[in-house]
């Protein structure tokens, strides 16, 4: 199971995004600044876009979901028990998954944004998917409940997973870094040994870097065991 990117490139007047690299089973952390291309790569990597010039290959790829960073996209029932009844999956426990007990019967778009992340994430994550492409996930989110998502993502183990984010506190455990950078798409590697090249890494983990404290990973308990570390 995996993604190729062949020579991918997408070009816009005078804006331009070019993709090289393979992404196998595991989850794939996408860094990069705000309108460095991180959606755009993620409408290419779903097959929602298109690209310029160059492939995308996926093979033994026969179940796939893309989840924007705006929840209001993916509403199609009018009510939450409603909206968790049309991605096939058990309303009873989404709705108690996403924290939203009591408001079976409101529109999902009387929930506030963060409500609407909470239900829209609790309907992707009771699914698995070969291929799951997440842009943004922790967006609208507190950091109590950015945790408890990345706790659920970091129990993914099949499948590829790819998030694009700029989130720069709370991570999931994941298992390669890229980044997006000069309008070109970077493999920086394995975690931990992809550290050492992450030009986007939080301030935190430069810090533990500095001072050679390696994390094992990037998830709130492996940057403080390596900052505790003696």
């Amino acid at each position: 199971m995996r993604v190729t990117l062949n020579a991918t490139c997408i070009t816009r007047e005078k804006w331009s995004l070019s993709a090289h690299g393979r992404f196998t089973e595991g989850i794939h952390l996408v860094s990069g600044d705000i309108g460095s291309g991180k959606t755009t790569l993620a409408l290419i990597l779903a097959g929602l876009l298109q690209p310029s010039a160059g492939t995308v290959d996926r093979e033994h790829v026969s179940s796939l979901m893309v989840s924007f960073q705006f929840p209001e996209y993916h509403v199609t029932g009018s009510t939450v028990m409603d909206e968790c009844t049309s991605w096939g999956i058990d309303p009873s426990a989404t709705v108690k998954a996403a924290n939203l007990s009591g408001k079976e019967d409101l529109s999902p778009l009387r929930l506030s944004r963060g409500e609407l992340k909470r239900l829209h994430l609790a309907c992707v994550m009771a699914r698995d998917y070969d291929l799951l492409v997440l842009d943004e996930p922790f967006s609208s989110l507190d950091c109590r409940e950015k945790e408890r998502y990345c706790a659920d993502i970091s129990r993914r183990t099949k499948g590829i997973t790819v998030i694009f984010t700029h989130e720069q506190m709370i991570f999931p455990r994941v298992d390669f870094i890229w980044e997006i950078s000069g309008g070109v798409l970077h493999c920086r590697g394995r975690v931990p040994e992809a550290l050492a090249g992450w030009e986007h890494a939080p301030q935190l983990v430069k810090q533990l870097l500095a001072r050679g404290k390696i994390p094992h990973n990037i998830t709130p308990a492996d940057l403080l065991e390596a900052a505790c570390r003696t």
